[in-house]
């Protein structure tokens, strides 16, 4: 009995209360935010969007509960699982376009995107695949099958076409790459390779949306009712806020309708406007909280595998915050990329979440301890 009893402690300390802490207070001040920014649909997008937060914490038990060791067994039938939902989505009459993507599913009044669910699935087969190959990384063999692992999900998320999303996979993957040493001179060589590719890339990749978002970039002022309009509005309800903002629900345009997708890719700005400079240093000191978070979680894993799975998720987090950020206050071009915990959307948050739930499952086997 004593000894079912200090397991049973064991198991308790093994729990992230920290981390799990600072995951629902994100979330719940996401949704706060949500029913500000959301305008006339704000007790809709609440409702979806609590609805998400219960699903995924439900899924974060669930995930937490699976080791992480048994998930990666699974591996091979995950991938092929991901390929297939990302197939399905470009089939028309199955996949549908929004935003100039065939990138959702709409089942009734639910939609979801594939690929959202799909960074879970590629945290886990990657952190297998890099600790299979172990110290061999860098040998020619087992670096081209390392590389079209990512490479068959982006090329696929390419054809939707989804840049915004391949770009997160490919700074997972580079940070994953990172923390099992790959070689330098393969970074340098794929480095090389995509600059030398960017003229190709602009000319039969990018469409014209696309193209007119970079430009903009520079200078927003020049088209300030079509590609710049986004960037003006977000920037001036972003500076609007100063130190301490204008109150919660209190936001020009929550009441002047100016700045499109205020509660989507745009919510950022919202915060800032609302909450002022404050607003906005809280959501960086709490995602960052977060991705610190599972970085050290990572460090201290059991093994390899737990330290790649937390450093994908810190990576897919830390990267879509910064690019969410630096586009609300025209640092980068406008993508469409979530800012994690905030933004409105079932799909993203369940994903954030069940990113969290895998780093607990690694925090919580630092130790195994069987009952």
């Amino acid at each position: 009995m004593l000894e079912k009893t200090r397991k049973f402690r064991d198991a308790i300390k093994n729990i992230d209360f920290t981390l799990i802490a600072l995951t629902v207070l994100t979330a719940v001040f996401g949704i706060v935010m949500i029913s500000s920014a959301g305008g006339d649909g704000a007790v809709r997008y609440v409702i979806v969007q609590s609805a998400a937060l219960v699903l995924g914490l439900i899924g974060v038990v669930i995930i937490s509960i699976l080791d992480y060791d048994y998930l990666a067994r699974l591996s091979k039938y995950i991938y092929a699982a991901c390929i297939i939902l990302l197939v399905l989505v470009l089939i028309p009459g199955l996949g549908r376009v929004q935003n100039g993507a065939r990138s959702w599913f709409v089942l009734g009044p639910v939609s979801f995107q594939p690929a959202e669910l799909v960074k879970i699935g590629f945290v886990i087969t990657f952190s297998k695949h890099l600790s299979e190959v172990g110290s061999g990384l860098n040998e020619p063999k087992n670096m081209w099958k390392v590389a079209l692992h990512p490479a068959a999900l982006c090329i696929l998320m390419l054809i939707q076409p989804d840049f915004g999303t391949v770009v997160v996979f490919v700074m997972m993957a580079l940070a994953m790459l990172f923390m099992a040493k790959i070689s330098w001179k393969y970074l340098a060589g794929a480095f090389g390779a995509l600059l030398a590719a960017c003229p190709l890339i602009w000319i039969f990749l990018l469409k014209q949306y696309q193209k007119d978002r970079i430009i903009t970039l520079f200078n927003p002022e020049n088209d300030p009712t079509g590609s710049g309009y986004h960037v003006i509005q977000s920037k001036i309800a972003a500076g609007s806020g100063k130190l301490t903002g204008m109150g919660l629900y209190n936001g020009s345009s929550r009441y002047n309708n100016l700045l499109p997708e205020r509660h989507t890719d745009f919510i950022y700005s919202v915060i800032c406007e609302e909450l002022g400079m404050i607003g906005g240093v809280a959501v960086i000191v709490l995602l960052s909280a977060i991705i610190i978070r599972c970085l050290y979680i990572g460090l201290n894993a059991r093994n390899s595998e737990g330290l790649y799975i937390c450093t994908g998720v810190a990576a897919m987090l830390a990267f879509q915050a910064f690019e969410n950020i630096g586009m609300c206050i025209g640092l980068f071009p406008v993508t469409g990329i979530t800012l994690p915990f905030f933004s409105y959307g079932g799909s993203s948050l369940v994903t954030n979440l069940l990113a969290v739930g895998l780093v607990l499952n690694v925090r919580y086997r630092y130790k195994k301890i069987n009952f």
